[in-house]
C-alpha cells in the first residue's frame, strides 16, 4: 500500500456542507473525496477516505496505516484536535507521516481551538483554505 494515502476525518465531518457553511464551506466530505481521488490518480496514488465520530476508530486507523505500509495519513481530527492526547500518542507511535489538515484556520477562532494535540505530533499542518487544504495536504504527502 505504499502508494496509498489514508485520509481520516473526525467527528461531525459527515455533516460538511450542512454544518456552519460560513466556517467550513459548502463542499461535502464526498465532494472533497472526489477532488482528492481525481488528483491522486494524476499523482499515481490511491486515497483511502474514512470518517468516524469515534476517537478509537481514528486511533485504530492510524495503526492500520502503519501496518499496511501507507505512504502517509492526512488527518482532520476535527474537535479531537484540541482534546485528544490519545491521538497525539497514536501519531507519535507510528512511523507513517501524518499531515494535520483543517478547513478553517483554528488560530482565527475561539481560544480553545488554538491548542492542537494533533499538530504537536504531526509532520506538518495545513489549515484555513477550505477544501483546498486537503488538496494541498495531498500534494505534500505525494512528495514525502
Amino acid at each position: 500500500m505504499a502508494d496509498t494515502i489514508f485520509v481520516l476525518n473526525g467527528p461531525n465531518m459527515n455533516l460538511l456542507g450542512l454544518r456552519e457553511p460560513e466556517i467550513y464551506g459548502s463542499d461535502t466530505l464526498d465532494d472533497i473525496a472526489g477532488q482528492l481521488e481525481d488528483r491522486a490518480r494524476e499523482l499515481d496514488l490511491k486515497i483511502d477516505m474514512r470518517q468516524s465520530n469515534h476517537e478509537g476508530h481514528l486511533i485504530d486507523w492510524l495503526h492500520e496505516a502503519q501496518a499496511s505500509g501507507a505512504k502517509a495519513v492526512i488527518l482532520n481530527a476535527a474537535a479531537f484536535t484540541h482534546t485528544s492526547v490519545a491521538l497525539h500518542d497514536a501519531i507519535k507511535s507510528i512511523r507513517t507521516p501524518v499531515i494535520e489538515v483543517h478547513l478553517s484556520n483554528p488560530h482565527k477562532r475561539e481560544d480553545f481551538r488554538h491548542l492542537s494535540w494533533v499538530g504537536r505530533a504531526a509532520r506538518g499542518t495545513i489549515a484555513g483554505f477550505g477544501a483546498l487544504s486537503y488538496l494541498l495536504a495531498l500534494e505534500a504527502a505525494a512528495r514525502l
